[in-house]
């Protein structure tokens, strides 16, 4: 019986993650349908000009906030977990304090504030936007690996070296396959955050769905603020969706 309800739920949660696949190819043909968008806007506000913004398709605002997230999330998945092992190892314990110190202040720190101070020192466009991106959303990652770390029972580690493994053996084959749960829980946290937050990047030209959103706001043109909302919100949704999927799927086939 239980074999048989740990197959269904790897059925069930493989079911789920080409759903969800599906619906993000979905999503693509909406944004491709420049058509729909513009008879729906018009809709409800006929009275506006323009109720797309012009300049840019949203396929290719959808690629340009992709890379923005992308890069970013990359980085701070990167430094976060490196940094919360670093953290958690005897060596670095006493820089646990301070770690957590600066990663909770530098989301504390808006980005648009970020966006200003690296302007005058890396320019206007992607760099100073992947920093603030990279700042913002590094917290989730480095918590929850410490977290995940520090919650592995220590009988366990003490095994591990009791049969003879060594510091790197234990961390990799054990402390962090049990802290996995935790840790990719911290790392969809953080995507998440970056890709609702990217759209402050078209503050200085860094292109994405923020870029209409602040076309509209200048020609108090609510249309392309909707547009470019809509479009950054359903993919936050899809994103967070598509990785929780892709989480049970895997832990699934794992188990």
């Amino acid at each position: 019986m239980r074999k048989s309800n740990l197959y269904r739920n790897k059925y069930k949660n493989l079911i789920q993650f080409f759903t969800v696949i599906l619906i993000f190819g979905l999503y693509i043909v909406f944004l491709k349908k420049e058509n729909l968008w513009e008879g729906m806007l018009r809709f409800f506000f006929p009275g506006e000009k323009d109720v797309l913004y012009p300049r840019a398709s949203l396929l290719t605002l959808l690629k340009e906030h992709l890379i923005l997230v992308g890069i970013s999330s990359s980085a701070s998945i990167l430094f976060g977990i490196v940094l919360g092992i670093y953290v958690t190892r005897e060596k670095g314990r006493d820089f646990l304090p301070l770690i957590n110190n600066l990663t909770s202040f530098s989301q504390t720190v808006p980005p648009v504030a970020v966006l200003a101070l690296a302007v005058p020192f890396v320019g206007f466009g992607f760099k100073p936007t992947v920093l603030a991106l990279f700042l913002y959303s590094i917290l989730p990652v480095v918590r929850n690996t410490i977290a995940g770390l520090e919650a592995v029972p220590r009988d366990v580690v003490d095994i591990a070296e009791g049969i003879g493994m060594y510091p790197y053996q234990v961390l990799f084959r054990v402390e962090l396959p049990l802290a996995t749960r935790v840790i990719i829980a911290g790392i969809r946290t953080s995507v998440v955050i970056n890709v609702g937050t990217a759209s402050v990047g078209a503050v200085v030209g860094a292109g994405g769905f923020g870029v209409p959103i602040i076309s509209g706001l200048v020609r108090d043109n609510q249309a392309l603020i909707i547009e470019g909302a809509l479009s950054s919100a359903l993919l936050a949704v899809l994103i967070d969706q598509f990785m929780g999927s892709l989480e049970k799927a895997f832990f699934s086939a794992k188990g």
